[in-house]
């Protein structure tokens, strides 16, 4: 079993003026992958906010995976990716390339969307953007990599030629 913080940037939300149903969907969705949610926050637009959240769930909690959702689009208080890329410690570029690619294919507004994705010790962060619509695209483009790439991560396989 994986374990999975979802971490909802929304001012609306964390002041109560709006339902977190991005962050509803992820806890449904991660299921799929083994994934259970141990960790999960609604916070505001704020770097420091964002930054500090990320560092509790990682360093201090110790998770496998956690995504955020909100926060990665062109509004000034759209400050996820830049959050997330002060401490990530690796990146993993080609998830967020990949979800962008592919959801273009949907949206042209997707390619609007800044996410980012990396690795802080052993836990891979990955940014999703704020909408349900949006989530479950992007997660369905990553949801058969996510698997293998968090046992990579983890040092649960180490052999790439038997997956």
């Amino acid at each position: 079993m994986w374990r999975v913080g979802v971490i909802t940037v929304s001012d609306k939300g964390s002041n109560g003026e709006r339902e977190d149903q991005s962050g509803e969907l992820l806890r449904r969705m991660v299921k799929k992958i083994q994934g259970e949610v141990v960790c999960y926050v609604v916070i505001p637009d704020d770097l420091e906010t964002i930054r500090e959240t990320l560092v509790r769930f990682c360093d201090g909690k110790k998770l496998d995976l956690i995504f955020t959702t909100g926060g990665t689009g062109l509004s000034p208080r759209d400050v996820t990716p830049e959050a997330t890329q002060s401490v990530i410690h690796r990146e993993v570029p080609g998830i967020a390339e990949t979800m962008r690619q592919k959801t273009s294919m949907k949206t042209k507004y997707a390619l609007l969307s800044r996410q980012v994705s990396g690795i802080r010790g052993s836990t891979l962060i990955i940014n999703l953007p704020g909408s349900p619509k949006a989530v479950q695209e992007c997660y369905e483009v990553i949801e058969p990599i996510l698997p293998h790439g968090l046992e990579i991560m983890t040092g649960k396989v180490t052999d790439h030629n038997k997956k």
